[in-house]
């Protein structure tokens, strides 16, 4: 198999446009002819239904929430990224393209990520003019703050609530459409299969949350636009509800996987009070904007935060990059907090406490309570609510955790998977972020690709395609929900010992400790070793209460944890194979002696796909060169 990247010719600035005149149009008499599904209704999903509905296709979307509003968008907090330049402190399309390029550490598609510092621009005002409140100056101009990675300010943010703002702007949207009729719509509806028929994909098997019916649902084309995969580790910030069943299901339909091994820990979220906890708070990263990150310079240094004096205090990232200070990106700022708590300088309770001081107290002093408030309020609130500390008085405790996948189904520059007319959107897809997302980048792609680029590259490919209706009676169609039928039978006769979230937990551990923040050949092989010893456990020794005609979180569980049971081992081989250290991809036996990741790019410079040969069998590896035309690699240096 070659991986056709499909990336237009001509000068990188000029390859979006030219290639949005060549691609094929549907006439708009002829949109309504075509049938498009929709799996996710978060940004990236609630954005392409509404705009595709707009243009006139028939659209369905699912999603397994009970309404779009719930999508874990809304959890989102410090802003969106756009190359607008308000704060003429040059910023530019080319330096954002570069920041990402260079904050992905070198192992992104320059053509996807110009296309998505080209198109920020637009977001800004697409969102505007659905009355997005994001903050103003006093004079009415949209705000900006600054975050990692960057040394200009282009994160337009509204407080805290960013996420939630912007999808209930792509929501108002989706629901005008809902109305107009030209987007059906099925919450509380999981995906259990992708169908594919003639060597394309042509439709879906879900499952009804509510009454468990399983039904069948073709199109001309499929997007999927599910989310990432952070719940692998159990314990992250993602909702409980996020998983990778549906790029799993078309994984095993033939779609690649690309780069699984590239996870981000976010270094600002609140530490875990211990394994009674079902997930992890994030607390947004505008935070390091005016919060100091320090912990005491002695190790085991047990007094409180005020007690100890700025001679004793080590402000371990202003101190080693003093040009990004606490701006660095969050790979840096996750693996340095890691690094003094392994030192055992980490403050808060426990013999050897993991957490490190977020301190307010230099922002209060300057700026007053006041304006901090306004800036960060609401996030304020909720540290309080769950901490029970003060942060304006107390300094805020945190560590990082799980938080962004920066693999997913490899696609190509018009956003289709190796299946044709299965389509791959935001998180769900690797291309823009290499091997570390920068901050406020997860908003800004999701919008672009519903909004900007979805619209103009499925047309291209429907064009191509007759408009005859295309039928959910084959054979394909027939085998999918049988199978889906099958599987669930299975769950619903399993009298084991343990609960899904047993396994979940077994495995979540096992892969942050040998998978996590950071990895090595040993832990590893350990863990390739060890998950399918878990996997043959779990088949044998699972309960599942319930039934299948009702509502049934534990089946749904079970579906979801198989599913990670497998893409954990995986992403562990992808670990092994990449015998380098890259953004969030850091292993042990490559760093420079100041402890930093170390590249290979002689041996690792693409992009790697793995192909499904059956479970139980070794998955084949794909490689996608990445050739670098505008942003030659270079070390990465934030000091």
């Amino acid at each position: 198999m070659s991986l056709n990247s499909n990336i237009p010719s001509g000068s990188m600035d000029q390859k979006w446009d030219n290639h949005k005149f060549n691609l094929k149009l549907v006439n708009p008499a002829n949109k309504r002819k075509f049938d498009v599904i929709v799996v996710g209704t978060g940004l990236a999903g609630a954005s392409a239904a509404a705009t595709m509905g707009e243009l006139g296709y028939n659209v369905k979307a699912f999603c397994f929430q009970d309404s779009p509003r719930r999508a874990h968008s809304i959890a989102a907090q410090g802003g969106i990224n756009a190359a607008k330049n308000y704060q003429n402190d040059g910023d530019s399309i080319h330096r954002l393209f570069y920041d990402t390029v260079k904050g992905g550490d070198f192992r992104a598609r320059e053509a996807n990520v110009h296309r998505l510092a080209q198109v920020s621009v637009n977001i800004i005002d697409q969102c505007v003019a659905q009355g997005v409140p994001f903050a103003r100056e006093y004079g009415g101009y949209l705000a900006n703050r600054s975050f990692g990675g960057a040394q200009v300010s282009r994160t337009f943010y509204a407080r805290g609530q960013t996420g939630q703002q912007l999808l209930l702007g792509a929501y108002q949207a989706l629901a005008r459409q809902i109305e107009a009729g030209s987007v059906k719509m099925y919450p509380r509806t999981e995906l259990l299969d992708v169908v594919v028929e003639n060597g394309r994909a042509t439709g879906i098997v879900v499952r009804d949350l509510v009454t468990g019916e399983i039904s069948a649902h073709s199109a001309h084309a499929v997007v999927l636009a599910t989310g990432g995969y952070s719940n692998v580790f159990f314990w992250s910030t993602n909702a409980k509800g996020c998983n990778v069943t549906a790029g799993w299901r078309a994984y095993k339909k033939g779609a690649l996987m690309a780069n699984p091994c590239y996870t981000q820990i976010h270094p600002t979220c609140i530490p875990a009070s211990g394994d009674y906890q079902s997930k992890l708070t994030l607390m947004s990263e505008s935070l390091r904007n005016d919060g100091r990150v320090w912990v005491p310079k002695k190790a085991g240094d047990k007094r409180p935060a005020s007690e100890i004096p700025e001679s004793e205090r080590d402000y371990y990232l202003e101190r080693r990059y003093p040009s990004f200070g606490n701006l660095v990106p969050r790979d840096i700022a996750s693996r340095n907090a890691k690094m003094v708590c392994d030192e055992g300088r980490g403050i808060g309770p426990g013999e050897k406490p993991y957490a490190v001081y977020l301190d307010f107290a230099d922002a209060i002093g300057r700026l007053g309570k006041a304006k901090i408030a306004e800036r960060y309020g609401n996030l304020f609130e909720m540290y309080a609510k769950i901490t029970n500390e003060d942060p304006y008085s107390t300094p805020m405790r945190m560590y990082p955790a799980p938080h962004y996948t920066m693999g997913g189904l490899w696609v190509d520059y018009n956003l289709m998977s190796n299946v044709p007319g299965l389509f791959v959107i935001g998180e769900a897809n690797f291309s823009d972020h290499g091997a570390n997302r920068l901050g406020a980048s997860a908003l800004m792609q999701g919008l672009a690709d519903g909004y900007f680029v979805l619209p103009y590259t499925i047309g291209g490919y429907l064009a191509q395609l007759g408009w005859d209706k295309v039928s959910s009676d084959t054979d394909g169609f027939k085998q999918a929900v049988s199978s889906v039928k099958d599987q669930t039978a299975k769950f619903l006769s399993m009298n084991g010992n343990k609960s899904p979230d047993d396994y979940h937990m077994e495995l979540g551990k096992l892969m942050l400790e040998k998978c996590g923040m950071a990895r090595n050949e040993a832990g590893l092989k350990e863990a390739l070793k060890r998950i399918p010893e878990i996997r043959a456990e779990f088949w044998s020794n699972l309960r599942v209460t319930g039934s299948g005609e009702s509502m049934n979180q534990t089946l749904e569980k079970a579906g979801r944890v198989a599913d990670f049971l497998e893409f954990g081992e995986l992403m562990c081989r992808d670990a092994l194979m990449r015998e380098e250290s890259c953004g969030g991809h850091f292993r042990e036996e490559h760093q420079t002696p100041e402890g930093e990741a170390l590249r290979h790019d002689d041996k690792f410079s693409f992009v790697g796909a793995w192909e499904f040969k059956g479970v139980e069998k070794e998955p084949q590896l794909h490689k996608e060169e990445l050739n670098f035309e505008i942003v030659k690699p270079s070390a990465r240096s934030y000091k």
